[in-house]
Order: C-alpha cells, then structure tokens, then sequence
C-alpha cells in the first residue's frame, strides 16, 4: 500500500512539473540540505546533480524548454558516488543551453571521493586510521590527499631521487597471435637497493610497483616476485620497446611498499583497510582533513555519430578529487601519457564550455575533448595538482576527416602542478586537430613538456594545421626527470600554425632535452616568432629535423648549453633563423649536428640576427670564426653587438636602447603579454611559490654539472 502511494505522488508531481504551469521548471536549485524528491526551487532544493540533469532530460523530451535552463549549485561539499554522464538526450540548442553553475561567487565543490575517519597516534611518527569501504568493499585506492595537498605513497629511494639498474634480462615468449606476446625481465638491483626487500613476504608484493623512467616516458609495472639470491626483481607482461628498453642506464623507484615508509608525508594502505600515515611536521590529527578519491572521471559527455551533445556549459565549478588505479598488467611507456584518460571525457560533442571551473587532486588528466569535438572553450580555469596533464586536444589515430577535432578554445588558465602520477603528461596537448587555439595560459611544474602539437612523426600527412599557441607563460618544466622534452614540442606537417608571443623559461631535461622551442621529427611549414626563450638547459631552439620552418625576431638567451641546435643534415632547406636575437652567458650559439657537420652542409637560412656572448668578442660557429662563417654563406647581414637589454642576468629583456635591434630589422615586443590576463588576483594565483622555485633550482643542481 504504501509503495503504491509513493509511486502516485511521485507520478503526480512530475506530471505538475512537465506541464508548463510550473514556470520555475526552467531553473533548478541544489543544496546539500536538498531532496531530490522535492520540486527543485530556491527555497526547495534538489539534492543531486543527477536528478536535475533528468529532469531536464524529460523536459526536453516534452519540448517544454525555449530558453536557457539553469542547474544553480548552493555552496557547499558534494560527494558523488558516480560518475555524471551526458548524453545526446543532453543536449541544448543555441536559444536554450544547459547551463550547470552556482549561485553565488563561492564554487561548490563536487567531489569525487570521501573523507576518513580521524587518525589515531601510534607513535610520533607513525599514525593510523581504519577504512572500513577499504576492508568491506575493497575500495583500494592510490591517491591520499590532507588538507587538499597531494601525498605520496611509501617509495623507496624517497621521492626525488632514483636507483639505477644493475642488470636486465629479458625472455620474451612470442605466441602466434600478437596479442598474446609475454615476456618476463629479470631487474637486477644493486645490493644496497635491494636489503629491505628481503623483509616482505609474497603477500606485501602483491600491490608493489615499479616505476622507470625511460628518455620520454616512464613504465609501470607490477612485481611478479624477488630473488632473494640473485637480488632480482620478476616482472611480466608486454616486452618492452626497443626504443625505450631496460637495462643498466634505467632509473626506477619502487613504489607501495610497507619497507619504504620513511619519510614524512609518506603512506601505505594495506588490503585490511589500515592506512599507515608518516605526518608532515605541524599536523596534528585533529586539524586535518584526509580524503581519498574512488571514482576516476567527474564528466563524461558522450554523443554518436548522428547525434552530437551540444549547448552545455559548466561554470563556476570546483570537481576535485579522481582516482587513478592501476591495472594488474601495469603501463607500458606512452609518450604524453597518451592512453591515460581524463576527469572529463568529451566525445561528439560541440559548444561544450568550461568557464572559471577548477580541477585538482586527480589521478589522471583535467580534460580531453577527443574524438569529434568542436567550438568548446576552457577559459578561466583553474587546473591543478594533476596525476597527468591539463588539457588534451583531438585523437592519437586518425579518424575521418568529417570526425577531427577542431576549434577547441584553451585560453586563460592556470594550469600547474601535474605529472604526479604520469611524469610525460604534458600541459595542453593537440593531436590530431585543427584550427584549436592555446592562448594566454599560463603552465608550470609539469615533469614533461608544456604544450605539444602534433602526432605524425616522419613527412606523412597531418590533420594537424592552422593552431594557435600564442601568448602563453611556460616555465618551471622537466625537473630533471625525463628527456627529449621542451617548452613547446611539434611534430609533423604544421601548416598555417602559429608559435608566438610566448614566454618559456626554466626548462630543464634530464639528459637531452630541456629545450624551449623544439621542432621534432617531421615538423613542417611552422612560424615561430616574437617568442622569449632564457635559462633552459640545452637549447633555446632546437631542430631534429624537419622542412620549411621559419624561426623569426625570437630572443634566445642565457641557455646552459647553446642558443640554437640542428641535429641532422636534410637536402632541403630545414628553416629560415631571421631577425633573432641570442644573448649568451655561456656555452655555445650554435651547435650539435649528427655526423660531425661544421656548418657547411646544413640547409639553414641564418640572417639578420644579433649574436653576443658576454666575455668573448670572437665567438665560433660550429668552429668557425664569424668572418669564416659568413664565407660559407650564412649571417651575411647579421651582427655581433651587445642588445642592450635592461637587465638580463636577472631577466629583464627590455632594451635600454633599440639601436642594435634596429640595425637587424628586430621589431620588439611586449613580452610582458604573455601569460594569464583580468584581475590582479587572477593574475597572483598564476605566480608560482618561491619555495617551488628554490626547489626546482635545487633539483636543476643534480642534473647540471
């Protein structure tokens, strides 16, 4: 009787509500105190986002919406059980948009994960709470955050530092099917390495990674089990790629295991649900707050091919808080983390719009508009604390031509802080797309590159054309942790794209690398001008090879290694270098050809440029004297002059006087552009910490000799 009644009630109000008397339909209210039985109003709020998001789907279906309709978050905590899904039934037109916000300037957080209990004290340095979703439903999980600040889990050596391999042998099992290919590799470590793994038993390996760092990528993979005698570590799976094999020059750390809880800030979960916490100092169990992610993405929007999700926007939103769990076959080396997806899914889609939104504490990437998406907008966001990137553009493969993703709108953001738990992730990433336009961000603290285009290595044809990267701040990148990365990366045919305007700094590779602007394989037909490049590790500008470049009125200045580098020798002409500007402290202005080149047989265009190199008047080119150098054909019209900057060893690149860029037609700009725009405390945020900056100077001393 009463299952009957309530399904009359229920029936009764949704049918008030679909039939167009009920004006407030349009506007929907949700609060934490809400009821999602209740009619959605100011002062009678639903609970979920879910239940307004249906609602809205059945008034659409009844066609009673003809202006836009509003979703209206009160401040507040939301902790979502589930992913929110929108579908073609989703979708709005250019007169009635779904428009999901909040109702004042404070965001509402929607988190994706939950709180734990309060820590007990075992020790000063040791504290424990039990999970009970751990033990009951095995909510395993491999991200911790307190008070909103990414922990990392017990690694052994501590984080920052890195082992190297003693020996590796692998044998691969090969199947008749591809698929099935297995191999097993036999890690030897070195002894000292090795002494706290003979503390575990076979249980305590069950959820051990390790993790090594390759030139561009990393590999994950779980542990099989140990050797004891021979100090060696099993591990199956996939065999590993030629290009990215292991052996003695590989760097691991060896991740989730109970031996390696020694640091503070470090912690372990074991499966019974104990959580094992070494406290930061200052933090007191009653002060904090320890949250853990259970759902991986926050969003996923996701229309057919005949049907797209359109007219939908999202606006002063904080999503915090995704998992990232690793499978039992691990991660085999990606480049960019390209696999990895993120909090926010976007396929077929169009006029899909993230404006002043936040996204932290994820496990993964923030956004990923992939397949079939156009004239969508990230603006105003701010993207943090990321396990991989922040925004990734288009498809790895290519899809028809009427499916590529285009016209995605980057512009404004802050997004720092990321590669934790995917060290390539890059910033914001396109690969297969065009007419996309990255402006005004600002990206640091990633362990890879900052902005990457293109995904066609080789001269093969590329989809990749007309994109803008433009006025963007990109610094802080690398750490030290990876190779063959820069501050802005190409690959491929790059018709009518852009590469200008941008502020890149503090680059810094681990071995190769660390590079600002970095034209890579294939990279074609790409203008790159009106570009601030200093104190990157290895070049200011750096060619693999590639075809009709033009690298035109750039400063280039204070690089470790030398200002410009081409490494390989092409018969076509590989880039016109005009109108730019290198200011060295040390190292060389040009260098690095594979085979030993002097400089004779490269195709390159040098004129118009201004070379200085602060203590020596007669600098070499490839060997050469500057007189010798313009013998062969190159710099004729170029000088050796001081550019009379305001202040460069401190980063002041504005001229006391422009009598030396005037003699080699350099036009200046207001490089002071780059970078995030609107209110100071917009732009405030965009600073990074000096402790950061310390730090990263820090790392950069282990890497630099």
């Amino acid at each position: 009787m009463f299952n009957n009644y309530f399904i009359y009630r229920s029936l009764m109000f949704i049918s008030f509500c679909l039939s167009g008397l009920f004006i407030q339909a349009q506007t929907f209210f949700i609060a934490t105190s809400g009821d999602d039985n209740a009619p959605g109003t100011r002062d009678k709020p639903l609970a979920s986002i879910i239940e307004a998001r249906d609602r809205i789907r059945e008034l659409r279906n009844q066609k009673k919406i003809t202006d836009t309709v509003y979703v209206k978050i009160f401040p507040g905590n939301y902790y979502l059980a589930e992913t929110l899904t929108f579908s073609e039934e989703d979708t709005g037109t250019p007169q009635s948009p779904t428009v999901y916000t909040s109702v004042t300037d404070e965001r509402p957080v929607l988190y994706g994960g939950m709180e734990t209990g309060r820590f007990e004290i075992i020790n000063p340095n040791l504290w424990r709470v039990f999970i009970p979703e751990v033990a009951m439903y095995g909510l395993y999980f491999e991200q911790l955050y307190i008070n909103g600040e990414r922990r990392f889990r017990a690694q052994s050596p501590n984080r920052g530092d890195f082992n190297m391999v003693k020996r590796v042998e692998e044998t691969v099992i090969d199947s008749s099917i591809e698929t099935l290919t297995f191999a097993v590799q036999k890690v030897v470590l070195h002894e000292d390495a090795f002494k706290f793994l003979n503390k575990l038993d076979t249980k305590e390996l069950n959820d051990a990674l390790m993790v090594f760092y390759h030139k561009w990528d990393n590999t994950r993979k779980m542990i099989s089990h140990t050797n004891i005698k021979d100090t060696a570590i099993y591990l199956v799976g996939q065999p590993m790629y030629t290009y990215n094999k292991l052996d003695d020059n590989s760097r691991y750390v060896l991740e989730n295991l109970p031996a390696a809880l020694d640091a503070p800030g470090e912690w372990f979960l074991q499966r019974d649900g104990n959580l094992y916490y070494i406290p930061m100092p200052g933090e007191k169990p009653e002060n904090i707050s320890c949250m853990f992610p259970i759902i991986e993405q926050h969003i996923i929007i996701q229309g057919n091919n005949d049907k797209f999700v359109e007219h939908v926007r999202f606006e002063n939103l904080s999503f915090q808080l995704t998992a990232y769990h690793t499978p039992k076959a691990g991660n085999m080396p990606a480049q960019a983390a390209a696999p990895i997806e993120a909090t926010v899914m976007i396929d077929n889609a169009r006029n899909i719009d993230f404006l002043n939104c936040e996204i932290a504490h994820t496990g993964i990437h923030a956004i990923w508009f992939r397949e079939n998406c156009s004239f969508s907008k990230v603006e105003r966001c701010h993207l943090y604390d990321l396990g991989g990137g922040g925004v990734k553009i288009g498809t790895q493969g290519t899809p028809h031509e009427k499916r590529i993703t285009n016209n995605i709108t980057v512009n404004n953001n802050i997004i720092q802080h990321g590669g934790f738990v995917f060290p390539a992730s890059v910033g914001v990433i396109i690969f297969k797309g065009y007419d996309n336009v990255i402006t005004h961000n600002d990206i640091a603290n990633f362990r890879y590159t900052g902005i990457s285009c293109g995904w066609v290595w080789g001269y093969a044809h590329s989809p990749t054309i007309r994109n803008k990267i433009e006025f963007n701040h990109i610094h802080h990148l690398g750490w030290g942790e990876l190779s063959d990365m820069g501050g802005v990366y190409t690959l491929g045919d790059s018709e009518g794209t852009t590469v200008s305007n941008n502020v890149i700094h503090h680059i810094y590779s681990y071995d190769y690398g660390g590079w600002g602007l970095y034209t890579d394989e294939g990279t074609k037909n790409i203008l790159m001008e009106n570009n601030l490049v200093y104190a990157c590790k290895n070049a200011g500008f750096h060619q693999h090879y590639g075809k009709d470049n033009i690298i035109r009125n750039n400063i280039f200045a204070l690089i470790k290694t030398s200002a410009i580098q081409i490494s390989r020798v092409e018969e076509h002409l590989s880039y016109t270098f005009t109108n730019n500007i290198i200011y060295q402290d040390t190292g060389d202005l040009i260098s690095d050809v594979w085979g030993g080149d002097n400089g004779t047989k490269i195709k390159v265009i040098y004129d118009n440029n201004c070379y200085w190199k602060i203590g020596d008047p007669s600098p070499e080119f490839y060997g050469l004297s500057f007189v010798d150098w313009k013998k062969i054909g190159k710099d004729k019209n170029s000088i050796i002059a001081n550019p009379q900057f305001v202040n460069p060893i401190n980063y002041d690149f504005r001229f006391k006087n422009t009598s030396v860029a005037r003699k080699i037609k350099f036009k200046p700009f207001d490089y002071t552009q780059a970078g995030v725009y609107g209110s100071e405390a917009w732009k405030e945020k965009a600073r990074i910490p000096k402790e950061l900056e310390k730090a990263f100077d820090e790392a950069v001393k282990k890497i630099v000799k």
